[in-house]
């Protein structure tokens, strides 16, 4: 009978608010980063040949506005997010570059099918919620000096776990310099 209270009150304890933000990991934020750069070449690909652009200021400024909306509801500071976002939207843009000046080097390499970018975006905006999810359960770990620690091992992993390639671990350097907000 003892156990069974011990175990309820350690579920309760795990779902009570004073636990919510004291994830001891930053491996789901990374991971859910690292999908992102990932979707890029995707979004590449849709833009490949188009005369599309990758800079794209007008959507770049929708998802800072739609990203600085949620985190008013979920209570995480705006700027925050939004600085953290930035970093994602110009990880991408490293991958797109990247991979257009690999393809007009090696046509072989080129895209055989463009992607439909109407399909692409949903799986971002995705994505962007699982990250300001995570951003609001680790901001406790974020927040301190030992963040820059626990951000070296969740790169590690999630660059292992996916087995991401140079161009997609350098897309996600440039993705997470400001996970970090205690250093």
């Amino acid at each position: 009978m003892r156990s069974l209270l011990l175990a309820g009150t350690i579920i309760v304890a795990l779902a009570s608010p004073a636990y919510a933000g004291e994830r001891e990991s930053l491996d789901p934020l990374l991971r859910s980063a690292a999908e992102r750069v990932t979707t890029s070449d995707q979004v590449a690909a849709a833009k490949w040949g188009t005369g599309q652009a990758i800079d794209d200021p007008v959507r770049e400024q929708q998802v800072l506005d739609v990203v600085a909306r949620k985190s008013l509801e979920l209570g995480i500071d705006p700027e925050e997010s939004k600085r953290v976002f930035r970093d994602q939207i110009e990880a991408s843009k490293l991958v797109q570059r990247a991979l257009h000046e690999r393809w007009a080097a090696n046509p072989g390499e080129r895209p055989v099918e463009r992607p439909d970018l109407g399909e692409i975006r949903p799986i971002i905006d995705r994505l962007n919620d699982e990250i300001l999810l995570e951003l609001r359960d680790t901001r406790q770990l974020r927040d301190r000096p030992s963040c820059d620690g626990h951000l070296t091992s969740a790169f590690h992993h999630t660059s292992a776990d996916l087995r991401l390639n140079g161009l997609h671990r350098l897309g996600l350097v440039r993705a997470v310099p400001s996970i970090c907000t205690g250093s």
